[in-house]
């Protein structure tokens, strides 16, 4: 599951009327650890800069 689909997903779960809760705090752990490898995978693919 992409980044950008885990936020719509939020987002629709937060229009309901009643707020599930635990389904919203499970979609935005997960949005927060795809976050982390995504920061990492682009701290390893940048070049250094030694110069």
């Amino acid at each position: 599951m992409e980044h950008a689909d885990l936020n719509a997903m939020i987002d629709r779960l937060v229009e309901r009327a009643p707020v599930d809760e635990l389904a919203l705090q499970r979609l935005k752990k997960r949005r927060l650890v795809l976050r982390d490898i995504i920061a990492r995978l682009e701290a390893n693919t940048e070049p250094d800069d030694l110069a």
